[in-house]
């Protein structure tokens, strides 16, 4: 432990000090963490000036640095003494005086502005960190907190000849005053270094040591940084030197009056104490007390060794310990993570196991599903089987009944199939009209070289001669020996002639279109409920459907129709065909590719009708078009121009059925009875709804009279040539 002060073995605790505020804050928190109680504290100030100008200058302005640390610590009650330091080197100059003084601990402000502005490049307190003796701690603050800790290595020495100078004149001022508190009591130190034999001190090379003392002028509170404006004047706060000391106790060498607040004894250099101050047995005492001083501290190096050599045996047992621990800890975590490792891959496991198990439960019950759905597919062919026996039963065994004409009767009736009777031309032969039985008809003939010419002709014979419904073509007879079928004649000709507008026919209004939508499907239906097999038309398009004079729509050609078996038809929806048939661009695409025949394939062509029906445009490429023009928000735009009023929400409803029934795949295809009818009928009420009330015929039909249409002066396709010589090119089979 190093000299004590004021009679207390307490470390001595310094504090470099100047105008600029780290050593505020230096201050503030050497009183808040190094100094104790009942411990003294030394202000330690370089003055660099002081040798250029009047030792009385430098007094004041050291006065003028101290004053509000000194209040401060009054403030906080802890008894201070300053020290003023004459150098221009302020490092060296703080480093000699803790080298001398055995300071113990020196806490410096980090401010490179500090109390050397000449020195500005310079880094103080490093320095003085770096060159400080290492048995004092220099702690280094920064805005209030430690920046750089140097901590010291050895215990101070065991006495400081300037220390004891210090506190043998202040026990000398003190005199019998030091009963009073700390900090209470006037402290004034004259020049502490002579240069005499007896203080072989380096100081005295350049360097002088002053102390201030205590002032007993009045002294604002706003003048110092640290007392609030409404504090007392130090008038009262501080007593004068002369109401503590009586008037006999004084330091001889001290000539000069009382002097206001850091007034320094003139002179220069160190001046040295008075030679009665310091008297022989003083300087007896003195020595027996360094002697007593040197083997304290030569036992105290004693202890120190020992202990340090007991905390470094500690030191490395600690880190054995350590070291044990953390390879216990580092076991311990790896035995966890591997708990946990198996944790997670028996989770797993247990996870895999439960959907392996579930999956055999899924496939087991559809394996189940799978058999019962077999099983009542079995029962339903027998069924059906059965079914189609008692009707076959139940036919005439004779030839298929129907009018039968003569070749005769058909010549006399088209004027021996004259050019001028001669309506249309198709893939199947040449169409003609006439009368037969008093009745206007359309005689369509089989060429000798038309393809497979007189299988469709039994084939559509056979179809037409036993069903019935409103929205198929009637077929009036026939005559087999010549391939001359006999129909009912439609006035206003295919659908696809009056969408084309052939002959400057007028357009067919929207309500009438949403009307023949609905009538088709519900023929269409008809044929895909046909008993006991369902019946695929296979040719669906605006040319196979006829108009009669009110427009009303009936499906013809039913020529490549194919009989399906019911079970699949209605639940497969797929039959194999050895070959395809129909025409581009309405065909299914999965019939064309794979030759599986479905009830779903007329779905297909069916949506491309419908588009047709609302754009009035080419099926090439429609289905792209409209669904581009619906994501796009044009939709309007390809409806057909022709039409005026059109109901854009309404036909943009028909045309997502259009596009959901033009499907790729025969799957995604809407079923006609449940979803796709009950949206067309829904929209041929609305058509009817909004329909005029002024007579068809007034608002939008030009009436052919029988006269005109006999003489031959308007000639008004009947649709019965199914505009197959357009499509001839696509057909892949021909009529």
């Amino acid at each position: 432990m190093g000299p004590a002060m004021d009679g207390l073995s307490l470390p001595v605790v310094a504090v470099a000090v100047d105008k600029d505020k780290s050593s505020q804050g230096a201050l503030k928190w050497a009183l808040d963490n190094v100094v104790g109680a009942d411990q003294s504290l030394l202000l330690v100030h370089v003055n660099t000036k002081a040798s250029s100008g009047p030792q009385q200058d430098a007094g004041a302005a050291a006065k003028e640095v101290l004053l509000p640390f000194r209040c401060f610590c009054r403030r906080k009650d802890v008894n201070c003494k300053d020290i003023v330091l004459e150098n221009t080197d302020v490092p060296k100059a703080i480093v000699d005086f803790v080298s001398h003084a055995a300071i113990e601990k020196l806490v410096v402000g980090a401010s490179r502005s500090g109390f050397v502005r000449s020195f500005r490049s310079t880094d103080i307190s490093t320095n003085i960190s770096k060159n400080v003796p290492d048995f004092c701690t220099v702690y280094i603050i920064t805005k209030g907190k430690v920046s750089s800790v140097k901590n010291a290595v050895r215990p101070a020495p065991a006495i400081s000849p300037l220390l004891v100078k210090i506190q043998s004149q202040a026990t000398h001022a003190a005199g019998p005053l030091d009963h009073r508190n700390r900090g209470d009591a006037p402290f004034e130190t004259s020049n502490l270094y002579k240069d005499t034999e007896s203080m072989k001190s380096p100081f005295n090379k350049g360097m002088q040591f002053l102390t201030a003392r205590y002032s007993s002028e009045a002294m604002s509170g706003s003048d110092i940084s640290f007392v609030s404006s409404g504090r007392p004047s130090f008038e009262r706060a501080f007593p004068t030197r002369s109401s503590y000391m009586p008037s006999d106790r004084s330091f001889e060498s001290v000539q000069s009056p009382r002097r206001s607040v850091g007034a320094y004894s003139s002179g220069t250099g160190f001046s040295s104490l008075s030679h009665d101050s310091f008297s022989s047995e003083a300087s007896d005492s003195i020595e027996a007390e360094m002697n007593r001083l040197r083997l304290e501290l030569k036992q105290t190096m004693d202890m120190y060794s020992t202990a340090c050599k007991e905390a470094l045996s500690a030191k490395q047992q600690a880190m054995e310990l350590h070291r044990w621990k953390m390879e216990e800890q580092q076991k311990l975590e790896e035995a966890r993570l591997a708990g946990e490792a198996a944790l997670a891959l028996a989770a797993q496991e247990k996870a895999k196991c439960k959907a392996a198990v579930e999956a055999a439960e899924a496939a087991k019950q559809i394996a189940e599903f799978e058999a019962q759905k077999r099983m009542d597919a079995e029962m339903r062919v027998l069924k059906d089987s059965e079914e189609r026996k008692k009707a076959t039963e139940c036919l005439p065994q004779a030839d298929v009944k129907y009018r039968k004409y003569t070749i005769d009767e058909l010549e006399v009736a088209t004027e021996y199939f004259a050019e001028s009777r001669k309506i249309g031309e198709g893939g199947y032969g040449p169409v003609y009209k006439c009368y037969l039985d008093h009745t206007q008809a359309a005689v369509k003939v089989l060429r000798p070289d038309a393809a497979q010419g007189k299988m469709q002709f039994q084939q559509e014979v056979e179809i037409l001669s036993f069903i019935r419904h409103p929205n198929m073509v009637i077929l009036l007879g026939a005559c087999p020996e010549y391939g001359c079928l006999v129909y009912e004649y439609m006035a206003n000709g295919s659908l696809e002639d009056r969408l084309m507008r052939r002959g400057n026919t007028p357009p067919i209004p929207w309500q009438h279109r949403f009307r023949i939508a609905a009538e088709i499907g519900t023929a269409l239906l008809f044929l895909h409920q046909t008993k006991p097999e369902p019946l695929v038309h296979r040719d669906l398009k605006p040319a196979n459907i006829l108009l009669d004079q009110n427009y009303v729509s009936k499906i013809s050609d039913v020529g490549l129709a194919r009989l399906v078996p019911a079970s699949v038809a209605d639940h497969v929806t797929q039959y194999r065909m050895t070959a395809t048939a129909g025409t581009f661009c309405y065909i299914d695409p999965e019939y064309q590719q794979t030759g599986m025949l479905g009830t779903k394939s007329d779905i297909y062509s069916f949506g491309i009708l419908l588009l047709q029906l609302i754009t009035g445009r080419s099926p090439m490429g429609l289905r792209h078009h409209v669904d581009r023009s619906i994501g796009k928000g044009t939709f309007a735009e390809m409806l057909d121009p022709s039409v005026q009023d059109w109901p854009v929400e309404e036909a943009l409803c028909l045309a997502k059925l259009a596009l959901k029934c033009a499907e790729l795949r025969r799957k995604d295809r809407p079923d006609l009875g449940t979803t796709l009818l009950p949206e067309l009928n829904r929209l041929r009420d609305t058509g009817e709804t909004n329909m005029q009330q002024v007579a068809f015929g007034n608002s939008f039909q030009t009436e052919v009279s029988m006269q005109d249409m006999e003489s031959g002066t308007l000639q008004v396709p009947s649709g019965y040539e199914n505009s197959r010589s357009q499509y001839s090119g696509s057909n892949i089979v021909g009529r």
